[in-house]
């Protein structure tokens, strides 16, 4: 396979530079603005690989244009694992540009212009940066693991891409209508809603405070107080302990504003456009590699608003999640066979009850979160020594990282993504600058440090890997949509609408849906396979075809 590197000349044309699988170049050829889309729709036909700066910055327009790219290299994404990864040798990728590299951020902002002016990437060279990643693959010791990481990092961007270009199915009448049930009609010049106006006037009337304002957490607790309730927050966590006439209406008021602030009328008419919600994905805009949004937050859409979410007429949702995904992926990167048999369960936490290892389904959970999270005090520390009795691989692993990151080190997911390194006076003791004399306090305060980057570095390599998963799952299944459809571009087809950490949402024809199901099942198959071999690790999903994603929760 070829790779064609992209280049951007003079703000408006660009160099396409052809070259061989060994990275000699065999051809340059100039290619105006207007005529990118067709150039690249004609070369895709001959199995290519596109190599650019940034996918946010190529790819839109291209699916603008109707055309689908099938493999890229994203070299700002793949510049970010590489600068981290404990399997590269850095001085490989030291270069005068490496600081302009480090700093590129994604677009997340449509540009009337295909190349807009003044934009950083425009500065950097695709073809050198191409050129230090690739020489510091080939002299990795783990090129293998961290070739993977690579190609489903650029896999998901593409899959980010076609999500905010496809958009999910939304349904405006019907978000108007469940925000009037829950909270009345819909205000006049930015007002309070009816529902919450009653609300505060009972507030009001029960806490004795005829002006209080509910939205002022300083003035909520001063009244609180002084209704003689022993608060020192008001997060809604803490007043649903207490007991008060007050209380249930001021947490109805508190849920239904978040509502409001979070997916109300605002939010109606900004995000949602032509029956679609648009966000911007951001592959691993999370340092474990886990995906972020920018705009409408699209990574945490409540259950209230999702009967809103409704496939189009003659098409239907596949949606699809991964049970207890992160215990499974530690199974999977510990080589842990007793944990691996407990998750060919469909429920992990009932494999590992009827294993013997813990008494209750809720001590398996709580047990496992704290091994994963670092709970190693209360009901979660009790279990510890039975796990690490019945799964001594597991625990081992994530213990071993634990202890890692509170000595200042670094720790890495089974495909090669780094964690950041500490920072902080605690830090450069940790790693050899030795322990100065203190009162005590001061120690203290640092082993507290120390254990909370513990608990840090004990959870980046099963959440990291958990994300590495999930990419290969994408990865996979965004091509087996592909070819499930015969004609048409990906809007056309069945396609990728929505994803959150282990949460798919395929919009399709409703012919196909259920071959849909089908290929999200293997393509789970795919990635299990892809990232721990022949270890008997399952990963089961539950699916459901759907007209409303809120009929699959």
């Amino acid at each position: 396979m070829n790779l064609v590197v992209l280049r951007r000349r003079n703000g408006a044309g660009v160099e396409a530079h052809e070259r061989a699988g060994d990275g000699t170049t065999v051809g340059v050829m100039r290619v105006g603005a207007e005529e990118l889309a067709e150039f690249v729709r004609e070369r895709e036909r001959t199995g290519v690989r596109w190599v650019w700066d940034d996918t946010t910055r190529w790819y839109p327009g291209l699916l603008d244009a109707g055309v689908r790219v099938e493999r890229c290299t994203d070299l700002r994404l793949t510049h970010a694992v590489l600068r981290r990864s404990p399997f590269v040798d850095q001085s490989l990728l030291a270069d005068d540009e490496t600081s302009g590299w480090d700093a590129l951020q994604p677009v997340t902002a449509t540009d009337a212009a295909l190349f807009p002016l003044d934009d950083p990437a425009d500065r950097l060279d695709p073809l050198a940066e191409h050129d230090r990643q690739q020489a510091a693959l080939a002299a990795s010791g783990e090129r293998g693991r961290l070739g993977l990481l690579l190609a489903a990092e650029s896999s998901g961007a593409l899959v980010a891409a076609e999500m905010t270009h496809a958009g999910l199915p939304w349904r405006a009448d019907v978000h108007e209508q469940l925000l009037t049930a829950l909270l009345g009609a819909r205000p006049a010049h930015g007002g309070r809603p009816a529902v919450l106006e009653r609300l505060l006037g009972e507030i009001r009337t029960s806490f004795g405070a005829p002006t209080l304002n509910a939205d002022s957490p300083a003035e909520l607790l001063r009244t609180l107080q002084g209704a003689g309730l022993p608060v020192s927050d008001t997060r809604s966590w803490t007043l649903e302990q207490l007991d008060h006439p007050g209380l249930p209406a001021l947490l109805e008021y508190k849920k239904l504003t978040r509502l409001l602030q979070a997916n109300g009328w605002a939010w109606l008419d900004t995000w949602v456009r032509d029956g679609r919600f648009r966000s911007y994905f951001l592959p691993g805009g999370v340092v474990t590699g886990r995906w972020a949004s920018n705009g409408g937050g699209a990574l945490s859409v409540p259950t209230q608003i999702r009967p809103a979410a409704v496939a189009d007429d003659g098409w239907r949702f596949v949606v699809a999640d991964v049970a207890q995904l992160e215990p499974r992926v530690l199974a999977g990167m510990s080589t842990d066979a007793a944990m691996a048999e407990a998750a060919r369960s469909t429920d992990l936490y009932e494999g590992m009850v009827a294993s013997g290892a813990v008494a209750t389904r809720a001590d398996a959970k709580v047990g496992m979160l704290g091994a994963m999270y670092g709970g190693t005090r209360g009901e979660s520390g009790r279990m510890m020594p039975r796990l690490a009795r019945r799964y001594p691989r597991a625990i081992a692993l994530v213990e071993d990282a634990a202890r890692a990151g509170e000595r200042g080190e670094v720790v890495h997911t089974l495909l090669g993504r780094g964690s950041p390194p500490p920072s902080g006076a605690w830090a450069e003791r940790a790693v050899g600058l030795g322990e100065p004399a203190d009162d005590g306090v001061g120690k203290e305060d640092r082993d507290r440090h120390r254990r909370a980057w513990g608990r840090f570095t004990r959870n980046f390599v099963v959440q990291g890997t958990g994300a590495e998963w999930t990419l290969c799952w994408l990865a996979d299944l965004r091509n087996r949509l592909w070819r499930l459809g015969s004609t048409g571009t990906v809007s056309e087809r069945p396609h990728l609408v929505f994803f959150l950490h282990d949460e798919v949402v395929v919009h399709a024809p409703e012919h196909l849906a259920d071959a849909v199901a089908e290929e999200v099942r293997r393509a789970a198959d795919t990635a299990g396979r892809l990232l721990f071999g022949g270890f008997p690790v399952d990963f089961p999903l539950d699916v459901a075809v759907v007209s409303s994603w809120a009929d699959a929760t």
